[in-house]
């Protein structure tokens, strides 16, 4: 005190409630790297593609369901494809996976010492860029890595694209992020396994009563009920805590309830539409009594929707061969018994 009076002191100020955010969802209008696309950048030699064919190929080995949709219209492709002495059946096959995956193919035609095309070759889309003068091609595996193919011997096959007209873009293109989403929701469960969060279940022994040595065969017990790797249990001692003594208390799926089969079935369904494959021609289990329906009936409306366009726009090589190279049998739909 001083003078008979207190000392004044500065009291601490009040405490006040903050909100913040860690950050937003990026919508495709604003996003940058794997789809910004506007635009074919060049660097005075070739065209860079509209998006990373890199990232769209890493992409397509993420998701279990849209690598298979990609593989089923490979094979659909290929099942009705007619061999030709030009194109081989294998040659046609990676043409067919550079088309559904990327929405281009390349083909180089390789051409004997009298000028006559000998064979068709499939070049990867995934390497190729096209030159600033629109007619010559490179292959560009990285840096110092590129290969300038002879004038005249390769041909594109290209989806249309509203934004540019070099490249082609694959039709799956909008699902990009359901497919994303459906992995990380994949990798946040397997982590969630491999790191220890998932406790099978936490035992609670608060009773006074229990000895030291109950205590202990109590424990190695629990340690001998389960082999390395399985669920964790934990075991709490707490003597003289609180009631009821012993308490079992699960929490294997309390810790984390991140709605996982809740996306995957949304993403799935995504990815379903954009490649348009019904699902019972991908394996997939129906959860509802009725099911999904006739997998016959199924077939014979996706080879009319979606295998004859197909195979109608790779048949488009046919006109820049000058000789018809792509042909198929019409689809049979598998008998019924």
């Amino acid at each position: 005190m001083l003078n008979g009076e207190p000392l004044s002191s500065s009291a601490p100020p009040p405490a006040r409630a903050e909100a913040f955010t860690f950050g937003e969802p990026t919508p495709v209008l604003d996003s940058r790297g794997l789809l910004d696309y506007i635009e074919c950048w060049q660097n005075g030699r070739w065209y860079e593609p509209p998006v990373s064919l890199d990232g769209l190929a890493k992409t397509t080995r993420s998701n279990v369901f849209l690598q298979s949709g990609l593989t089923f219209k490979r094979n659909m492709l290929a099942r009705t494809f007619i061999p030709h002495r030009l194109l081989s059946r294998e040659a046609f096959e990676q043409l067919a996976l550079d088309w559904t995956t990327f929405g281009m193919a390349y083909v180089e035609e390789r051409q004997s010492v009298l000028g006559s095309t000998m064979a068709l070759k499939p070049c990867l889309a995934k390497y190729m860029r096209r030159g600033v003068d629109l007619e010559s091609f490179f292959m560009v595996r990285g840096w110092h890595n590129e290969h300038e193919f002879k004038p005249g011997t390769v041909l594109q096959l290209r989806e249309a694209d509203v934004d540019q007209e070099i490249y082609g873009l694959p039709e799956w293109l909008s699902a990009l992020q359901s497919a994303l989403l459906n992995e990380s929701a994949t990798l946040f469960r397997r982590k969630y396994y491999n790191n220890g969060s998932h406790a099978g279940f936490i035992l609670y022994l608060t009773d006074q009563q229990a000895s030291e040595g109950d205590v202990d065969n109590l424990r190695q017990a629990m340690r001998q009920a389960k082999g390395p790797g399985n669920f964790r249990n934990l075991f709490v001692y707490s003597p003289g805590g609180k009631k009821d003594g012993m308490q079992l208390i699960p929490v294997s799926e309390v810790a984390a309830k991140d709605e996982f089969g809740g996306i995957k079935n949304i993403t799935r369904d995504d990815m379903l539409a954009s490649l348009r494959i019904p699902p019972q021609l991908m394996g997939i289990v129906p959860q509802n009594a009725g099911g999904f329906g006739s997998i016959r009936d199924a077939s014979v409306v996706w080879a009319a929707n979606e295998l004859e366009p197909l195979q109608t726009r790779l048949a488009r090589l046919n006109e820049l061969v000058g000789e018809e190279v792509i042909r198929f049998r019409p689809y049979e739909p598998p008998a019924t018994t």
